[in-house]
């Protein structure tokens, strides 16, 4: 097995972009010496420059001493051609996302590097069996994806092709250790483990767009107020720009062979053929000047009449904080078993919608608004209205709902609310990725942590909110629309079943 700790161990990076640079970085400062090509003339010097450059701001910000920036940077070596890359222990390809032009780097390459040298591929999107099929012996070639920026971005993905062999994986993982990156190990499928996790999270928001549920920034207010996440998909949209995201959407659907949970939306290709880029080009789902999001105004909480409030006694356990929200705010009770007539409504279903809830609680469609309250009465609170709630109500609801400052979005009808929907589907989706043996529990929430920037992993977070939560949420979902796309994981459904955690593994 190749030693990726020794003293003189030598990385060559062919590539020398964004991407090339940074994992030059990592490896500079960890002791490495790197070997930097790229095959247009003085682009390996720049990359030198650039990285050196980044050293030196690292020391001056005492995030390292001056002296270990210098050495860092000594251990840089641009290379004129491939063939000095001879005598390397390990080449990492970070060059264009094209499958044969990777396939012919590394053959040229096994005419160059010694027999036990390891050929890793940084790639992001394409098979890792694919590429090495080009190879003579494509048992030493092994993936290994870095996000950008790679100094930041602290986890890197070690992918098996079909014939890598078995010494391959873990000499990367001790590699990433090494240069201070979390490894997490994944099977060579679409997406790996972080493209294919985050499907849920854009795919859903658009989902609930295209069905006007709420408006975008609605969206994103209640995904970032209520379900924490540092910004909405809507913002994520827009600073990745149209023109990235949505090929990679339709590139992991189809790789899926259509699978109903990665379906893509047509909003998404009309926006892209209208030049709607995001930040890049000023103008997407937001405004941006300067490079700067510009808000969108929030709706005015109206004045709604104080009246009687009556709750169900919902089998989600969140009467208690609705009672609490009416007696904080000094409105008046309806004890009674049913509704009086002028009584305001509040429900608090979970992956129902507000007609269904309504309808079998036998309550008045009209006068009823339903709350969800999945992360808790302190987050921002959704009201959700049937189509025939009348506005005088909504307006009540709205008004008792605000009345302690705390912020409130309005919702059309829908099974699951936003946040309920939306997290819902990102833990289904690592349930299954569970499921396929892509990745231990462990490593996928690592790699959504680390990767994705989510306040918990998926299969922890959907730990936090009750497995049988999730599935009954899923379940109704299903029921509600009779779409393959809310079908639930066996991982998910056995486990909430036996009451065990997400992260439960197999032997």
């Amino acid at each position: 097995m190749l030693d990726v700790n020794q003293p003189g161990l030598v990385l060559g990076i062919v590539g020398t972009g964004t991407m090339g640079r940074g994992i030059a970085q990592i490896a500079a400062q960890s002791g490495i010496t790197v070997r930097l090509f790229d095959s247009r003339p003085q682009a390996a010097e720049e990359a030198r420059a650039n990285v050196g450059a980044m050293l030196e701001s690292l020391a001056a910000k005492g995030r390292m001493s001056v002296d270990e920036a210098r050495a860092a940077t000594l251990r840089l070596q641009p290379v004129q051609s491939e063939a000095e890359l001879a005598g390397c222990h390990v080449v990492v390809e970070a060059i264009v996302e094209d499958v044969k032009a990777k396939q012919s780097l590394f053959a040229r390459l096994e005419g160059i590097v010694g027999p036990d040298c390891l050929l890793a591929t940084n790639t992001s999107s394409l098979s890792v069996t694919a590429i090495a099929a080009g190879c003579e012996r494509p048992g030493r070639v092994g993936g290994f994806h870095f996000f950008n920026p790679v100094p930041l971005m602290k986890v890197v993905e070690v992918i098996d092709g079909a014939r890598t062999e078995a010494w391959v994986s873990p000499a990367l993982v001790a590699l990433a250790k090494r240069m201070g990156h979390r490894p997490v190990r994944a099977a060579d499928t679409p997406g790996f483990i972080v493209n294919h996790a985050g499907r849920g999270f854009g795919t859903e928001a658009l989902r609930i767009l295209q069905e006007g549920i709420a408006s975008f920034d609605e969206v994103d207010r209640i995904l970032r107020e209520a379900a924490g996440f540092r910004m909405g998909p809507f913002e994520l949209l827009d600073l990745t720009g149209l023109d990235v995201s949505h090929p990679v959407m339709e590139s992991v659907y189809e790789q899926f062979y259509q699978e109903p949970r990665f379906r893509p939306s047509y909003l998404l290709r009309q926006r892209l053929a209208a030049g709607l880029l995001g930040r890049k080009v000023g103008h997407g789902f937001y405004s941006h000047e300067g490079g700067k999001q510009q808000p969108v105004s929030t709706p005015a909480v109206p004045h709604g009449e104080r009246r009687p409030v009556w709750v169900s006694a919902d089998e989600t356990g969140w009467r208690d904080a609705l009672r609490n929200i009416v007696t904080a705010a000094g409105w008046t009770w309806d004890e009674g078993q049913r509704p009086s007539a002028e009584s305001l409504c509040l429900v608090a279903p979970l992956g129902r919608d507000a007609t269904t809830t309504a309808l079998a609680l036998g309550v008045d469609p009209e006068r009823t608004v339903a709350v969800d309250l999945l992360f808790g009465p302190e987050r921002r609170r959704t009201a959700m209205t049937t189509p025939v709630t009348r506005p005088a109500f909504l307006d009540s609801a709205l008004t008792l709902l605000a009345a302690d400052g705390t912020a409130v979005s309005r919702i059309h009808d829908s099974a699951g609310f936003v946040a309920q929907r939306v997290l819902a589907t990102i833990v289904n989706i690592a349930c299954d990725i569970a499921q396929q043996r892509i990745a231990s529990p462990e490593d996928i929430d690592a790699a959504v942590t680390l990767g994705l920037g989510y306040p918990k992993g998926p299969l922890a977070w959907g730990d936090a909110l009750g497995p049988g939560r999730v599935l009954k949420t899923l379940e109704a979902l299903h029921i509600a629309t009779g779409d393959p796309r809310y079908r639930a994981s066996p991982w998910l459904s056995r486990r909430a079943r036996l009451g065990v955690s997400l992260l439960t593994s197999e032997g």
